[in-house]
């Protein structure tokens, strides 16, 4: 069933909390050891204690929130009141907050029972979800392959039915990537949809944003309606336009879509996945959205290095109050190092002019989102990888020269603030799964979630692993 279905099954009272959550638990059991995507796994006896006081409260004739019953477990890189939070990290291994992310207290509101944190690499940093506090997590489909990341417990969990539905976040492709590589659906949400915090800094920090998974389109509007919204403590949050659950019941009536591909051949990319994508969109034209290719007149590599500018100036100044202390910064992982020697190299002019390449990159994609209703191209420029790699060092006889070059292609859509959702596209003949990108313009977030469940109804083929 649906996390759609089973939320109201349980409203409904045609299901008890108790019985969801021990059926989820016991899949838990069963997979969670052969994969290892859910890590600080609470009590089951804590976790089943809270389902029945949830049955008693329906019981009582009171109400439930959207998620009511739910079982949810919290990306690791987001705060939970009174539950471990490791963010990958060493220095956080025994980190317990006593307050809630803004969108985790809003799930907690919302009836979700939370069980445990999903994995994640070192501060979020790369696309492979390993780290030195829990391990690895391994690819849904092949054990010997990556999950992606930074959202790979998330995805994994999902595409296995450990969790109805799933938390992500995204910096630099941290949810579209993971879910591409598991068979599950991602959406980045537009900038500002979402509210970030608590945090010491609410006004910079703004290109990392959190989002729904799921394994339908259906299920990510289920939580993306907890999420959204207004906070008072994040100022560049805004209000949501209305239910996007809701919204779905009105179809998409097709459209344009700009094709971007490899950028004319900018962005290295493992053969076979321009096909696979090439092959969706054909698909995609049963749902009346047409294709055209496309090739914006912009410099590429400029707008990629004023990617690298701003993450090292947000990201790598966050961590240099860790660098800063000789013992912890032994405990960072050599990408954490790097992210915060070159934020300190960084100068003000520099970060400007890194800015104003990407306001003119916005100013770009609005002019073409004049004649394109989407933008779409692969999500990720490779297939999974072995998970002992850390990071492709060269892609398709390119070499990389940073851990996150080879997610250039997830740039695009971060530093334009816009919604980008994660499709799967299929596998390529080792059985490995790839997705594609849809992008539409700012705020028109509940465009390109209609556009997906368009999307999603021509698919052949059953969204996880399960």
């Amino acid at each position: 069933m649906s996390a759609v279905d089973l939320a109201e099954a349980i409203r409904l009272r045609r299901l008890s909390v108790r019985e969801l959550v021990a059926a989820f638990l016991d899949r838990i059991d069963a997979v969670n050891p052969l994969v290892n995507a859910i890590v600080s796994l609470r009590e089951r006896s804590d976790i089943l204690r809270e389902a029945d006081a949830a049955d008693a409260h329906l019981a009582q004739g009171g109400p439930a929130g959207s998620l009511f019953g739910l079982p949810m477990a919290i990306k690791d890189l987001a705060m939970t009141r009174g539950l471990r939070t490791s963010f990958g990290s060493p220095i956080f291994a025994d980190f317990v907050p006593q307050e809630d992310d803004f969108f985790v207290e809003r799930i907690r509101k919302a009836g979700g029972i939370i069980i445990g944190k999903t994995n994640v690499p070192e501060f979020g940093l790369g696309s492979n979800t390993y780290n030195n506090v829990f391990g690895p997590t391994l690819n849904a489909f092949d054990p010997a392959l990556t999950a992606g990341g930074s959202s790979g417990g998330a995805a994994v969990a999902l595409a296995l039915d450990m969790v109805p539905v799933a938390d992500g976040s995204d910096f630099g492709g941290s949810l579209r990537n993971p879910a591409a590589w598991n068979n599950v659906f991602g959406f980045r949400p537009s900038q500002g949809l979402v509210p970030g915090g608590p945090d010491l800094e609410v006004f910079h920090a703004q290109m990392g944003i959190d989002g729904p998974m799921g394994r339908s389109i259906s299920d990510m509007a289920l939580l993306l309606d907890v999420q959204a919204g207004y906070h008072p403590h994040a100022p560049l949050s805004w209000e949501k336009p209305g239910s996007f659950l809701e919204g779905l019941a009105t179809p998409a009536s097709g459209g344009r879509v700009g094709w971007l591909g490899d950028l004319g051949g900018h962005l290295p990319v493992e053969p076979g996945i321009l096909d696979l994508c090439e092959a969706a969109l054909g698909r995609f034209a049963e749902a009346s959205f047409l294709t055209e290719p496309l090739l914006p007149d912009f410099d590429f590599e400029a707008l990629w290095q004023a990617f690298v500018v701003l993450r090292q100036a947000s990201s790598g100044s966050a961590l240099k109050v860790h660098y800063d202390d000789p013992l912890k910064r032994a405990l960072l992982k050599p990408e954490a190092v790097w992210e915060v020697e070159n934020a300190m190299r960084l100068t003000a002019p520099q970060i400007r002019a890194a800015s104003v390449i990407r306001t003119s990159w916005h100013r770009t994609l609005l002019s073409l989102f004049e004649h394109f209703d989407l933008i779409a191209l692969p999500t990720a420029q490779v297939f999974p990888f072995d998970v002992g790699t850390h990071w492709p060092s060269e892609v398709a006889g390119r070499t990389m020269d940073s851990y996150h070059r080879w997610m250039q292609v997830s740039a695009f859509a971060t530093l334009g603030g816009c919604p980008a959702l994660n499709v799967p596209v299929g596998f390529d003949d080792k059985g490995r799964p790839l997705g594609m990108q849809l992008i539409g313009r700012p705020r028109g977030d509940l465009a390109v979630l209609r556009a997906g469940a368009a999307y999603e109804a021509t698919l052949p083929w059953q969204v996880g692993a399960s």
